[in-house]
């Protein structure tokens, strides 16, 4: 392990394997075992059913106050733009603070911004400016709290458990998206969207009681890095000489800025083409958990986190949202809900699981901030692209244009990384079954001489 001003020496693994390693297959729940990653799993429930509350409330009550799809991307771009601008420097923050205490204080933030939009909603003064600047409070503490929950799970877990706990943490967040949706629609609908951004607010006793029951000493103690100059250059010096992660990362920031545009695109589905109201948009969320759900849950049983598994899942990602974008009938869209689910959720998770065990301890802040950065800081680029498309020539235009992005940047990277890796197209039988991949030039030279 090297935390010094050079990047560490050890070279980095092939692309043509698991990508960046092999892990052991294991129980699906085996992660909840760990005393310390039970509660911080329980206390992520609580949180995550609040936080999707006030997701929907907070679209909704945008939509209501402005009519204006545009108006809905700003929401999100502000929430998601102070991790495109200061997403690096939160990652060097982590890296050399305690993450229990930086995770405590970031969690406290968050629920004091859900308690003021929740008395500004209730008490009836709130304006749209309001609703603005507590996306973009979200945002700042975002910076700091999500490289340190990420790198904080190899903490609680220990590097054998941590695919597993990467996909247990991604099925956490999706089975409260099933629950907040749901809940934030009844809400909204008797009683206003001031009630879900309370629950948001309050919410938020769960994790720091749960971060606050934690034993220290059963942790798995990461050297943090010693305050210094060039860190963060050193970070971004440590991505560019390993393929696997930069490609990886550049990949998830094509989908992330240009196909997963939900909050924009479910919430103009539901008003503008089938003219259902916040109960389909909620159900849009809710079917789309659904997939994410069960794209989790096979992750978490599924013993490696293969590049082909990446690309194959980026492909068929995009392309189910082209289809969703024709869709002529509510139900019909509301069912392709749930594959984009599943295979969004499928490259969230294995480019996760790809990046984390591919990155030294001591980087990993700075790398999972860099993930973040480009994954979520994306949206301030995209979020405003994917309004404007939508009031100016349609939402089903602007959700085939976020699929067909995804589908070809997909192709294209995996391409690319294929060259790198040194790898070529195979197509061939097995077992009487077509079988498509990628493998090394002189693997395929041995199968064309067997032939």
């Amino acid at each position: 392990m090297s935390t010094g001003s050079g990047a560490p020496s050890a070279p980095a693994p092939t692309i043509h394997d698991t990508s960046p390693g092999r892990s052991r297959r294991s129980s699906m729940f085996s992660s909840l075992k760990v005393r310390n990653y039970r509660l911080f799993f329980i206390g992520q429930v609580v949180s995550n059913t609040g936080t999707w509350m006030q997701r929907i409330a907070q679209d909704w009550l945008v939509l209501s106050l402005t009519g204006s799809s545009t108006a809905v991307g700003v929401t999100t771009a502000l929430q998601f733009l102070p991790m495109l601008l200061f997403g690096l420097f939160g990652g060097v923050l982590v890296d050399r603070l305690p993450k229990r205490g930086t995770l405590l204080v970031t969690q406290s933030a968050m629920a004091v911004t859900g308690l003021v939009l929740a008395f500004l909603t209730l008490s009836g003064d709130v304006q749209v400016w309001h609703v603005y600047l507590a996306a973009f409070a979200v945002g700042l503490a975002t910076v700091v709290d999500n490289p340190a929950r990420q790198s904080f799970v190899t903490e609680l877990v220990g590097r054998d458990q941590l695919q597993n706990a990467v996909s247990l943490n991604s099925a956490n967040f999706q089975s409260a998206r099933l629950v907040g949706p749901a809940v934030a629609g009844l809400l909204i609908t008797g009683v206003g969207t001031g009630w879900a951004f309370l629950a948001n607010g309050l919410s938020f006793v769960a994790p720091i009681a749960g971060l606050l029951l934690m034993r220290a000493r059963e942790l798995h103690v990461v050297e943090r890095a010693p305050r210094g100059k060039g860190q963060l250059r050193e970070g971004l010096h440590y991505v560019a000489g390993r393929p696997e992660l930069i490609w990886t990362i550049a990949l998830v920031g094509f989908i992330g800025t240009f196909g997963f545009n939900f909050p924009v695109y479910l919430s103009a589905f539901a008003d503008d083409v089938f003219h259902a109201g916040a109960g389909s948009y909620s159900l849009f969320n809710t079917l789309m958990a659904v997939g994410s759900l069960a794209g989790a849950l096979l992750a978490a049983r599924r013993g490696t986190a293969r590049m082909r598994v990446l690309v194959a899942a980026a492909v068929v990602f995009g392309a189910v949202e082209i289809v969703a974008a024709l869709s002529p009938s509510l139900w019909l869209f509301a069912l392709l809900m749930a594959p984009i689910g599943m295979f969004g959720m499928t490259v969230n998770v294995t480019a996760n699981t790809s990046v984390q065990m591919a990155t030294d301890p001591a980087m990993r802040g700075r790398v999972m901030a860099l993930y973040m950065m480009v994954f979520m800081g994306g949206s301030p680029v995209g979020a405003p692209i994917a309004g404007w498309i939508t009031d100016t020539y349609g939402v089903r235009a602007g959700l085939a244009a976020g699929g067909a992005v995804s589908a070809v940047a997909a192709v294209t990277i995996g391409l690319v990384m294929a060259r790198v890796g040194g790898l070529r197209l195979a197509v061939g039988w097995n077992h009487g079954h077509p079988r498509v991949g990628f493998v090394p030039k002189e693997r395929q030279e041995e199968l064309a001489a067997a032939a």
